[in-house]
Order: structure tokens, then sequence, then C-alpha cells
């Protein structure tokens, strides 16, 4: 909770972040993230993750836009590589950037780098949602005044995303077999 307190207050006080900017967080490793294998734990990595989306949130206006709009900014998903293991009190670089967008995600990429050597990456893909569903990501960039176009999508960005996609599909078709067999009990 201090660790989200101080964030939120050093992202106040920083200078706007226009779109495409990468972002850097230098984060230490803390007791609380430490699992039974004694070096940071899997799930820790993603919390760090919100830190710089919420940064991210605060700095380039997104997160005024979604107050001002009623809109809710919503993840939808992530996929983390580990790399090399962050010991008990261990500094790291969270780098984090956005790479692009299509008509309804933003996609942003993570590195955990210490000492240059990156420790796990990957990327995540968050929305906004309104009264009305997903908000298109053009009204979202033209209202902080980012770039209309999103630069070429890297592939293994594209290779996630299709992934990604039939997963979905997985999980949808699986909850209508689930309601057609509870339907027929």
């Amino acid at each position: 909770m201090m660790r989200l307190l101080w964030t939120v207050i050093q992202a106040l006080r920083a200078p706007k972040l226009v779109a495409l900017e990468p972002l850097e967080l230098e984060l230490r490793v803390l007791p609380s993230d430490i699992d039974l294998n004694g070096h940071m734990n899997n799930a820790r990595y993603l919390a760090m993750v919100d830190l710089a989306l919420m940064t991210v949130f605060l700095r380039s206006g997104f997160g005024r836009l979604c107050l001002q709009r009623k809109l809710r900014p919503m993840a939808g998903g992530s996929v983390i590589r580990y790399r090399r293991g962050l010991a008990p009190f261990q500094s790291y670089t969270l780098r984090f950037t956005l790479v692009g967008w299509d008509e309804q995600w933003s996609y942003s990429r993570f590195e955990f780098l210490r000492n240059g050597q990156v420790c796990a990456n990957g990327y995540t893909k968050g929305a906004a949602v309104g009264k009305h569903g997903l908000v298109p990501t053009r009204e979202i960039f033209e209202a902080l005044g980012a770039p209309p176009n999103s630069p070429e999508l890297p592939g293994d960005l594209t290779a996630w995303i299709a992934s990604d996609a039939l997963l979905g599909e997985q999980a949808r078709s699986s909850s209508t077999r689930q309601r057609s067999a509870s339907a027929t009990v």
C-alpha cells in the first residue's frame, strides 16, 4: 500500500508523459514480494506492472479523462516470461512502453531490468470501458492529443494477440457449453 501511495505521489509531481514515450520506474524487491524460493514472487511482477500503469494513467492524462467521461480502465490480459530471479532488497528498473493499439485495445511492453539484463518481460493489454462497452481507442488517443494511427505492432505481440484471441474463443465456447448443459438438467 505504501509503494502504491508513493508511486501516485511521484506520478503527480512528474512531467506529462506522451504516447509511445517509455516510462522507467526504479524499484526494489521488498520482503513482501518474496516467495518460498527466496526471490520475487511471480504475481508481484504483474503487481509492479500495475504501478507502471497507474503512473502512465496519471502522467498521460488518461486518468483525468476517465474521471471526466466516467470511464473505467480495464486490463484485458498479460503475458510474461521470466528469465532471471530478483532477490530480496535488489533494485531493478521496470521499463514500460505503450507499443501500439487496435480498435479497442492498447498494448504495452514491460521489461524488468537489473544491471542491463532482462529478468522478465512481456506485454499487457488494456481498454477503457464506458456505459456502452469498450470505448474505441481512436476516441481515447484523440482526446489525449496522441497520434491517430498506431505504429506497426511487432511480430511477437501480434502472435500473442492471435493466441489471446484463441483463448477468448475457447472461454466463450466453454461458457456456452456449460450454460447449455445446465439448461438441460
